[in-house]
């Protein structure tokens, strides 16, 4: 029998959704407060977390914060229920890790099909990991950086994000690593002064997320999805345990960081001695190598991005593009940009 705990501080709606999931044939237990809920959830360790967000003692985020940085509770799947409809409440439960959202009032159908959803999801993570386990114990442990990618697509929780939307926000707990299955991914840091300076770009089949595999680190910048994209993400700690058994993985893992590193280092230096027209062109070829873009293929990005990349002011950046096209290394078509003179762009000074 699985088991479910309930987390509500209106007394009527926690027991009515108790009554419901005990005849659907679930063990129920309840906490008429945050507080209360964390000491039942790490007491009975429950199959699946239904919890509220607005609560007296510790609200609905310093529960899911709480049991996240837990080892013993972390894989407990977390669902928020919360009168709260505003897509920034709903985007913010989901950056913490919760794993669905229910507006009140809901359905009864709505509340069922979203904990028979999430529990056969765990079952199916936690088969996956014991077979991902079994195959270490006997051997047939991951070798290279290619079967981790696989291990993450396999097994990771899988999400989408759209064009513009943001992935994780600076100061977000960073519990979880990242691979990109689909899409192009930018880092950024945004000063004082609202200016925002992209830190790094990531294409389809890179890592994103590490920090550090410490649970309390929080993010350093922000994440946004530059076009469609698609991520599996894995627990650090379970990416740790992986790691420290497989040595060639993490020196190849060390190697994408190094690389990474330099690169950043590259554009620091770009940015403080290139010339306008060097930076400009410099981050046209960077995002047409991000986005996997042939030389006669239209890269569509924003101006405003490739300014933040470039170091440079918005109004720089446009009047080098109009120097170029007018020399004709490139070509503009509303956003987009073509390259017309590959090796002229990789020269330029």
């Amino acid at each position: 029998m699985k088991t479910i705990l309930i987390i509500e501080d209106d007394s009527a709606l926690r027991e009515n959704t108790a009554e419901l999931l005990e005849l659907a044939n679930y063990k129920v237990f309840t906490a008429p407060n945050g507080r209360i809920g964390i000491e039942v959830a790490k007491k009975q360790l429950p199959d699946i977390i239904v919890c509220d967000i607005m609560m007296p003692e510790v609200d609905g985020y310093g529960v899911l914060e709480t049991v996240s940085l837990d080892p013993a509770t972390t894989h407990i799947p977390f669902i928020f229920l919360s009168a709260r409809t505003e897509h920034k409440e709903i985007r913010k439960g989901m950056d913490l890790g919760a794993d669905d959202y229910l507006t009140k009032p809901f359905q009864e159908g709505e509340l069922m099909s979203a904990i028979e959803s999430r529990l056969a999801k765990a079952e199916i993570l936690s088969q996956a990991l014991y077979s991902a386990s079994k195959t270490n114990q006997t051997g047939g442990d991951i070798r290279t950086l290619d079967e981790l990618k696989g291990l993450f697509d396999d097994t990771g929780e899988m999400k989408s994000f759209v064009k513009g939307e943001i992935i994780y926000e600076k100061g977000a707990h960073s519990n979880y690593v990242y691979h990109i299955t689909k899409g192009v991914v930018k880092c950024s840091k945004t000063e004082d002064n609202g200016k925002e300076l992209i830190t790094n770009l990531y294409q389809t089949h890179s890592f994103l997320g590490f920090t550090s595999f410490d649970h309390n680190i929080r993010y350093e910048e922000t994440a946004t999805a530059v076009e469609d994209v698609v991520l599996s993400g894995i627990l650090k700690s379970e990416l740790k345990d992986i790691l420290s058994r497989n040595q060639n993985v993490s020196l190849e893992i060390m190697n994408v960081l190094t690389n990474n590193i330099s690169e950043i280092k590259e554009q620091l230096l770009q940015m403080a001695y290139g010339s306008v027209r060097k930076k400009t062109a410099q981050t046209i070829l960077q995002f047409a190598r991000i986005l996997n873009k042939k030389p006669d293929e239209p890269i569509k990005i924003s101006r405003n991005d490739l300014a933040s990349v470039a170091g440079i002011a918005t109004e720089s950046l446009i009047r080098t593009l109009s120097e170029f096209k007018k020399k004709g290394l490139i070509e503009i078509e509303g956003r987009n940009i073509r390259i017309l003179k590959l090796h002229a762009l990789e020269t330029l000074e």
